[in-house]
C-alpha cells in the first residue's frame, strides 16, 4: 500500500461477532436456562446452536481457523475449537485488526439472525425477548472492553413495537450502543410494512437519538437458488442474490414517503455492495419522471433522498468503485471486510484497499475509509 493511503485510518463497517457458547446460558434466569440458546452436538458429532427445540445452525459462520488460514467453499467451520479466537475474544479481535490495518470495526450478530429474524419460530415470547436483551447486554460488555475500537449494533424485538422502542432507548442510554439492525421485511410475520405509520414511534426514537438503521443483507426477504445446484454453487448463488434484496428495500424506502417524515434518520445498506446503486438510482429517477406527476407527493427526487440519508458498504468490488464514486459522490459509500464470514475480505485487506481506492483522490479515500462511517455511527477516532 502506498504511504499516503496507509496513513488513512479505516473503519470497517461490517464484521460479525461469533457469540461464545455460554453467552445466553450464563445470563438466563433459572426458568429459561433449558430453553435459552445453547451449543449441542448433532448426529454427526458437529456443534450446532439450539434454542427451545429449534436448530439454529453451525457455531459461528466463521471460516478463519486457529492458525489464521481461511477455508473456502464452506459456510462455517464445524466447531468453536477450530475457529480463530478473533471471532469471539475482544483482545484477539483487536490484535487481528492491527494485523489487517483496521482501526475500528462495526459488529453484527450471527446466530439469532442479522436482525433477529431467525428466532421468530421460538414459541415462548419470554425466551425470544430474552435472546435479544441478553445479546445486547453481552455486546455492550464487548464494546466496553474494546478500547474504543469495537462497536456492536443492537438487536431489537421488532415483533413487539413497544418493547422494541424501549429496548432501543435502553441500548442507547444505558448500554451506549451506536445503532441497530432491522429486518427489511416485517410483513413476512404479518407486521406492517416499514413505511406504515405503525413504525413511526421506532423511527422517531432513532432519529431523536441519531441512531442509524442498518439493513444487513439476509435480514428479511430471501431469494432461493434453483434446486440441484449443489451446496457450493447454491452458496455462491444465494450470496449474490442477497445483494438484490437490498435493492428492493432501498427502492421501496425511496418511494415510500418515510424519508419525508424522518428527514434526518440515516439508513445503511450493509454487505450489499455498491456497484448496483447507480443503476438503481437512475432507474428510480426515470420511473419517477415517467409515472409520478409532481413527484407523486414526494418532497425530493430519488438521488436527493439517497445523498441526504442513505448509505451503503462494499468490500470485494474493484472495477465498479470509480464509476460509483463518479455517479454518487464520495459521501455515502463506506468500506467493510465481513470478517470472519464466508467471502470475507481476508487476509489481504491492505492490498485490496490499494487496488480499489489507490487511484482516488485523498478526500474520496478518507470519506470512504473513515469519515462517513464516523459520522453515521457517531465514532471518534481519538482513542
Amino acid at each position: 500500500m502506498n504511504t499516503a493511503l496507509a496513513e488513512i485510518p479505516i473503519i470497517d463497517i461490517d464484521t460479525h461477532y461469533t457469540e461464545p457458547k455460554d453467552l445466553w446460558v450464563q445470563r438466563a434466569p433459572a426458568k429459561l436456562r433449558d430453553a435459552a440458546p445453547r451449543v449441542e452436538l448433532n448426529a454427526d458429532g458437529k456443534q450446532q446452536w439450539v434454542v427451545e427445540d429449534l436448530t439454529l445452525g453451525p457455531p459461528g459462520f466463521c471460516v478463519v481457523d486457529k492458525q489464521g488460514a481461511k477455508t473456502y467453499g464452506t459456510f462455517s467451520l464445524d466447531n468453536f475449537e477450530a475457529m480463530t479466537d478473533a471471532a469471539t475474544l475482544p483482545e484477539a479481535r483487536l490484535a487481528s485488526m492491527d494485523e489487517l490495518g483496521l482501526d475500528v470495526q462495526i459488529l453484527y450478530p450471527n446466530i439469532l439472525g442479522f436482525a433477529g429474524s431467525r428466532i421468530m419460530q421460538v414459541k415462548d415470547a419470554e425466551v425470544r425477548n430474552f435472546c435479544v436483551t441478553a445479546y445486547n447486554d453481552a455486546v455492550a460488555d464487548l464494546q466496553s472492553v474494546g478500547k474504543g475500537r469495537l462497536y456492536p449494533q443492537a438487536l431489537l424485538p421488532f415483533w413487539d413495537l413497544d418493547l422494541a422502542v424501549r429496548e432501543l432507548e435502553r441500548c442507547h442510554e444505558e448500554l451506549s450502543l451506536t445503532g441497530f439492525t432491522m429486518t427489511d421485511a416485517p410483513e413476512q410475520w404479518q407486521l406492517p410494512y416499514l413505511h406504515d405509520s405503525f413504525w413511526d414511534p421506532l423511527w422517531r426514537s432513532a432519529q431523536e437519538r441519531g441512531l442509524p438503521v442498518n439493513f444487513h443483507i439476509g435480514s428479511g426477504t430471501s431469494l432461493s437458488p434453483w434446486k440441484g445446484l449443489g451446496n457450493n454453487r447454491s452458496l455462491a448463488a444465494v450470496s449474490t442474490m442477497m445483494f438484490m434484496n437490498n435493492m428492493r428495500c432501498l427502492t421501496n424506502l425511496i418511494f415510500s414517503g418515510l424519508l419525508d417524515r424522518f428527514p434526518s434518520l440515516k439508513f445503511v445498506s450493509v454487505e450489499s455492495g455498491v456497484g448496483w446503486l447507480p443503476f438503481m438510482l437512475e432507474a428510480c429517477e426515470y420511473q419517477m419522471d415517467e409515472n409520478l406527476v409532481d413527484r407523486g407527493g414526494l418532497e425530493l427526487r430519488p438521488m436527493e433522498y439517497f445523498k441526504r440519508q442513505i448509505y451503503a458498504s462494499f468490500w470485494f468490488e474493484k472495477t465498479s468503485i470509480a464509476h460509483t464514486v463518479e455517479v454518487l459522490g464520495n459521501r455515502n459509500i463506506m468500506f467493510e471486510t465481513d470478517f470472519p464470514h464466508p467471502t470475507c475480505l481476508y487476509p489481504n485487506v491492505k492490498d485490496h484497499v490499494e487496488a480499489c481506492l489507490g487511484d482516488q483522490d485523498r478526500q474520496t479515500q478518507e470519506n470512504i475509509l473513515f469519515r462517513t462511517a464516523a459520522d453515521v455511527y457517531g465514532i471518534s477516532l481519538d482513542h
